[in-house]
């Protein structure tokens, strides 16, 4: 060993035991051999039970968990998502994230070099995206009783740019846009699991959306946004439909799909409207600053797919129409189903 560097621990160590999650020494080497090595922040305190922040302006404060499986899939995993499924939520609501808190929970038998594999993925996230890791826990789970891991991450962002953004702020008339395609996380998700037999180079979408928030925040007539991640697009339109009392009018043909979430959608029956994704938005604009908005984001690299994709429009109950391909009309019903379990 070279002489004034220290050994780490865990590089002996192969799988995540229930000791590790003792509150002994095993606790520490992992705290410090794998957590800490990869998230150190001016902030992080490993010997304090809270973290004090200095900050101005308006707050905005949110959590998510995160179990999806695999633990690892084209395009992303479960850390990149934890980072960036909390930050991604700040951002639909106008605000600049600044830190998370994690909180992650092992189960006996997870491969140590997997798990440090996800919190280097999880840190290079947060770099990404300008947070900071100010506070986090660790626990342990006997064999059977987790997914491997679960990680749950808040996150606290600041609003400085004097945007008022809501769902109550919508109106008849305004436009719905999609800031890329939808369905490629859930299809991404389920091809890793090799469970029907089914290959593919298809990408989960996995990323934040900062920059294609931040571009509309200007925007007067920028009313509400949102990341449609469970449940997908058509969750969100009725999450605006039942807000708004009036229906939401999809167009089949606007609404960008790739082929092969589409392929498979056909063949397994699945609908892509309902397909998480979890680098996405879903905006609601006014009229007259749809064509600014859509713009601005196809300005983007991450926006170059976005579409106008419906409206508002006064139906007389909340509900969501899809005017298909062919001209005719079905209703999107609210999801009951589970057709991906834990994808997010």
């Amino acid at each position: 060993m070279v002489a004034g560097v220290k050994k780490n621990p865990m590089q002996q160590e192969r799988w995540i035991t229930l000791a590790h999650g003792n509150g002994g020494r095993f606790m520490r080497e992992l705290i410090n051999g794998i957590f800490a090595r990869y998230l150190a922040s001016p902030e992080l305190d490993l010997q304090a039970d809270a973290v004090a922040l200095t900050m101005t302006g308006e707050l905005f404060f949110t959590t998510d968990s995160f179990t999806v499986q695999p633990l690892e899939f084209p395009g992303g995993d479960i850390g990149k998502l934890a980072v960036h499924g909390t930050v991604n939520d700040l951002a639909v609501a106008g605000a600049n994230p600044r830190y998370l808190s994690l909180s992650a929970i092992i189960e006996e038998g997870l491969e140590v070099a997997q798990l440090e594999r996800l919190v280097a993925s999880l840190a290079a996230a947060a770099h990404e995206a300008e947070v900071r890791i100010v506070a986090g826990d660790t626990k342990v789970v006997p064999r059977g009783q987790g997914g491997g891991l679960y990680l749950n991450t808040t996150g606290i962002g600041i609003r400085t740019v004097s945007a008022s953004l809501g769902l109550r702020r919508i109106r008849l008339g305004d436009m719905l846009l999609v800031s890329g395609p939808v369905g490629d996380h859930g299809i991404a998700v389920m091809l890793a699991r090799e469970e029907f037999g089914l290959q593919g180079d298809l990408r989960s979408d996995c990323a934040s959306v900062l920059p294609l928030t931040r571009v509309l925040l200007d925007l007067p007539g920028l009313r509400f946004m949102r990341d449609p991640t469970r449940g997908g697009l058509a969750t969100v339109a009725h999450e605006i439909a039942h807000a708004v009392g009036a229906g939401v009018r999809l167009f089949e043909t606007a609404i960008p799909v790739h082929d092969p979430v589409r392929s498979v959608c056909e063949m397994l029956g699945y609908d892509p409207y309902y397909l998480a994704c979890e680098g996405r938005v879903v905006a609601v604009v006014a009229e007259n600053e749809a064509d600014a908005a859509l713009s601005r984001w196809r300005a983007l690299p991450q926006g170059k797919e976005a579409a106008v994709i419906g409206h508002m429009e006064n139906t007389g109950s909340a509900e969501v129409i899809l005017e298909t391909e062919l001209g005719g009309e079905r209703l999107l019903d609210e999801l009951e189903d589970n057709p991906l379990p834990r994808i997010c």
